[in-house]
């Protein structure tokens, strides 16, 4: 309604599009909009424009340009990582290792392989969301051909050991592949000492604009086409290219890193104070995730006696938006496979709400979301067959 106090708390699900991002866009839908292929001189500036955006990522990684390429976003990325080391090295094995807390895109990936013939052993974490690498070492085996652990879970915040699980990789001979997209542009990332050879991202989750991506391969990583057509990313992703989305992920890309460190600390900040706020005025709520080791503004909370999906439906009507998890299953009823892989019941998994603050969260968002959340709870557990059993029982 007009006039109501809007606060966006789901800066994982997406970001805005920063506006310098967007200024930075709007020639190349006009004025350059050549096509990078082609030969004359609206071309050429085409194709420098896409040379620096992968020199800025390139940069942000501490890769290589010619190791960066773009793709439409995170789940071609994964896909392409995931499909294109299996189907390249089968002759070497048909094994892959992930974890059981992975985005759907790894998880759906790995499940039509093994459609295919592949063998993929979906690793346990323990109860905040963390991979052991011994449990890394443990399920390889002489035919294991590809390692994908996410750097950090979308739903929890959990950041994993990525730079241990790199080491034991390349030790091993087996390529290593994260998913970065929750990470990328919000903690540190250097792929040559974590020992990463395949890395995917998304321009959308950290200010850039939606359907663009990208695929960092280390150079020398044998890894068949995913997209097969022209000669474009150097004859490995054909296409156009999609010019204005690159020219935007690059300047995000830039944008972000200059300033994260700092913000990181910023975000650290506001997220302890929500978690604090919530635990220390709601009963019967408990933290997902690491304590410290996660992204630093990721806060998934569940509640006892009721929905997550009920307490974003009183969130929204207050002008907050938040959201219960990943926002490619909102839809679902299952609970969420992050929440039981960590040991949740259903019901409490059922009862989790993810906050994730972004750069225009402030310390009084974070006090309005605080003022209004405990009401909002204790009203739809006044209405929980649930709390009212948990009450009889305790003669409360």
């Amino acid at each position: 309604m007009e006039g109501r106090r809007l606060v966006y708390m789901d800066h994982a699900a997406t970001t805005a599009t920063a506006p310098a991002v967007v200024e930075a866009m709007l020639p190349y839908f006009t004025d350059h909009f050549g096509n990078p292929s082609s030969v004359y001189k609206i071309a050429r500036e085409a194709k420098a424009a896409v040379d620096e955006a992968r020199e800025k990522m390139a940069r942000a990684l501490s890769a290589k340009p010619e190791e960066i390429y773009f793709t439409s976003g995170g789940t071609e990325a994964d896909n392409w990582a995931i499909k294109g080391i299996a189907f390249a090295n089968k002759q070497k094995g048909n094994h892959i290792i992930t974890s059981a807390i992975e985005h759907h895109a790894v998880l759906h990936t790995c499940q039509y392989l093994e459609k295919m013939g592949f063998e993929v052993t979906y690793l346990p974490v323990d109860e905040y969301g963390r991979v052991d690498p011994a449990a890394v070492e443990a399920a390889i085996t002489d035919k294991t051909i590809l390692i994908s652990i996410m750097f950090a879970n979308n739903e929890i915040g959990t950041i994993e050991p990525i730079a241990a699980i790199g080491a034991l990789a390349r030790k091993k001979g087996i390529y290593f592949h994260t998913d970065a997209v929750q990470a990328i542009g919000h903690v540190p990332i250097d792929v040559g000492a974590m020992q990463i050879d395949l890395l995917s991202l998304s321009g959308h989750k950290f200010n850039g604009p939606k359907g663009i991506g990208a695929l960092y391969i280390r150079k020398g990583v044998k890894i068949d086409n995913f997209m097969h057509g022209g000669g474009q990313e150097r004859k490995r992703r054909a296409g156009t290219e999609n010019l204005a989305a690159i020219v935007g992920i690059g300047v995000a890309i830039e944008r972000v890193t200059a300033s994260m460190e700092q913000e990181a600390k910023r975000l650290i900040v506001l997220r302890d104070r929500l978690r604090d706020g919530i635990l220390e005025k709601i009963p019967h709520a408990r933290l997902n995730g690491h304590p410290t080791e996660r992204l630093p503004g990721n806060m998934n909370i569940s509640f006892e006696f009721i929905e997550g999906e009920s307490i974003l439906l009183f969130l929204d009507h207050a002008g907050i938006s938040a959201s219960t998890g990943s926002a490619c299953t909102s839809g679902s009823l299952e609970p969420s496979h992050v929440m039981l892989a960590i040991g949740l019941p259903h019901e409490l998994a059922h009862g989790s709400l993810r906050m994730t603050l972004g750069e225009e969260n402030t310390e009084e968002e974070v006090d309005y979301l605080l003022g209004v959340l405990p009401g909002i709870v204790e009203r739809l557990r006044t209405m929980s067959p649930l709390y009212a059993d948990y009450k009889r029982s305790c003669n409360v």
